[in-house]
């Protein structure tokens, strides 16, 4: 691999914020545990072969958590069959009634999403609780902007980071009264400055782990703007131990625009991490089409892959010193292939796609062998 670039610029590092750790499934969240990425379905969950179709789908794209909608008896005795079907842990999300939270843990959820405001008291909070300790399930606490307590809209007159936070606490004592503390928080908004701003006086005033995110952020390219603005400015600051990139887009880009994020910080390395330069008159090939063919052929890549594409020799030589694999382009048709910060020869521009392929695959392989 290329030398590590923290090794000698300590100030990248992010030093992210102590919390306790709890589970969901298999993956734990919070403590020293890696930031976990997940999305959630679109699907009718009740359509079983549909909802697992998609779930595989975000598997395969690097799905730490998988959220699903149980709105409805269909749905949430469903989830016996999804769970049979997929690896990814699921969180059934419960919206009002609490019958539906019971069944989620009788039936598989590794984690239920409430909030304990709105499904009937203490009581039936009580009941949730109980169902969750004994299946194993921990519980989000999910506090949204824009369905706020109407006692705390009229106490502070509109959404706002103190509403926001002050209903996250009043609902995780609801929790801490039953004795259950395997839970996490979130407190998004569609705002990204109320998002940020509830997240970080929250991050002060408990040790949960922070489950992120810019609730309604839109279609694909203003959401992921949007989202790593406010989620990119948290996670810099060491807030956060799992994330959901909200978009109106095919979920499975959801995983990806967060790991890009993840990545982006240094705080995940899965799949290639391609460095490339935006292109200029410079350039000795076609850059912008080739990184496109090279995010395509290279989307199996799981192994952390460092690969620098850039189009002339003002910056690739010193851009390849810090990568796995490097390709520089020069003139009269060819370019210079680096591994690991050396130059290894000459490459066709014809030829340089399938022999920066396998550069890559081959160093891929290394790492999965040790």
């Amino acid at each position: 691999m290329g030398q590590d670039i923290n090794s000698i610029r300590p100030w990248r590092t992010v030093v992210r914020r102590k919390c306790r750790q709890i589970r969901v499934g298999s993956v734990r969240v919070g403590g020293d545990a890696p930031i976990a990425v997940q999305s959630m379905t679109n699907t009718l969950t009740h359509d079983v072969d549909a909802t697992v179709a998609q779930i595989t789908a975000l598997e395969q794209a690097g799905a730490d958590i998988v959220r699903v909608s149980c709105p409805d008896p269909e749905s949430s005795l469903a989830l016996r069959a999804i769970t049979d079907r997929v690896n990814v842990p699921l969180v059934a999300d419960i919206h009002f009634h609490y019958k539906r939270g019971i069944e989620a843990a009788e039936n598989g959820a590794a984690c239920l999403r409430i909030n304990p405001g709105n499904i009937g008291g203490k009581a039936r909070v009580k009941e949730v609780v109980a169902a969750a300790r004994a299946n194993g399930c921990s519980i989000r606490i999910g506090v949204n902007g824009g369905s706020l307590e109407r006692e705390l809209l009229e106490k502070y007159g509109e959404p706002c980071p103190d509403a926001m936070v002050e209903s996250a606490l009043m609902h995780a004592r609801m929790l801490e009264d039953e004795g259950f503390d395997e839970y996490k928080i979130s407190v998004k908004a569609s705002d990204m400055f109320l998002t940020a701003a509830a997240y970080q006086m929250l991050a002060d005033q408990t040790d949960a782990p922070l489950h992120l995110g810019v609730t309604e952020a839109g279609g694909a390219r203003i959401g992921t703007v949007k989202s790593s603005i406010g989620m990119g400015n948290l996670l810099w600051a060491g807030i956060g131990d799992t994330i959901r990139v909200s978009l109106s887009a095919d979920p499975v880009e959801e995983i990806k625009v967060g790991f890009d994020m993840l990545k982006s910080l240094g705080l995940r390395t899965r799949g290639v991490n391609i460095i490339s330069c935006p292109s200029c008159a410079r350039q000795g090939f076609d850059v912008i089409k080739t990184v496109q063919t090279l995010e395509e052929r290279l989307a199996h890549i799981s192994e952390p892959i460092t690969l620098s594409i850039i189009g002339c020799v003002v910056n690739g030589p010193g851009e390849a010193m810090f990568t796995d694999v490097g390709f520089t382009g020069g003139s009269a048709g060819y370019g210079m292939m680096y591994h690991a910060g050396k130059k290894t020869g000459k490459t066709d521009n014809d030829d340089m796609v399938d022999d920066i392929v396998a550069a890559v695959e081959a160093k891929a392989e290394l790492v999965r062998v040790g």
